[in-house]
């Protein structure tokens, strides 16, 4: 009887994971954040004072580097199709917190988006989630999602369809 030796996720995954795990110590209740996915060999390279740091990173893997200063925007789809990337960029993740309530929930809200948005906010069933978002030039794409009611690092659920719509829109950033 042989065994098949455990799956090596892919440097796509392992960045993910790396980067939902660093969102996820600074808490909940926070603005989107958005990373670009460098090769660490790269990165090594143009930034020796980072070696220290990236000493147990596999070299062919993918740094995620923050960028800071992201405006605040309730339309970010809007903020994401003004985002272009140098190509030393290879991928790009974004983290973002949502509140997901039974479709039922959606029927006879009120027209205005404020108070639709707190009708929501309130009701019995939301839950809160965070997405991590990331995909790669070559069109790779994974998505993370921890649930605020279940907020354990071994309680991330993975999968390449969580969110399509925000992956194809962090996709497009990467176009040329």
């Amino acid at each position: 009887m042989s065994v098949d030796p455990p799956a090596v996720p892919s440097p796509l995954l392992t960045a993910a994971i790396d980067t939902e795990l660093h969102v996820a110590r600074s808490g909940w209740d926070q603005p989107p954040r958005l990373f670009a996915l460098v090769r660490t060999s790269l990165l090594q390279g143009r930034e020796p004072q980072l070696a220290g740091q990236l000493t147990d990173s596999d070299p062919q893997g993918f740094t995620a580097v923050e960028q800071e200063g992201l405006p605040p925007t309730s339309d970010l789809e809007s903020l994401l199709g003004r985002i272009a990337w140098p190509e030393d960029v290879e991928g790009a993740a974004l983290a973002i917190e949502r509140i997901v309530v039974p479709p039922e929930a959606e029927r006879d809200l009120p027209e205005d988006a404020i108070a639709a948005t707190e009708a929501l906010a309130a009701h019995p069933d939301r839950k809160d989630v965070r997405l991590v978002a990331a995909c790669l030039r070559d069109g790779q794409q994974i998505c993370l999602l921890r649930q605020r009611d279940h907020d354990s690092d071994d309680a991330v659920a993975t999968g390449a369809n969580l969110a399509p719509g925000l992956s194809h829109a962090l996709a497009m950033t990467l176009q040329d």
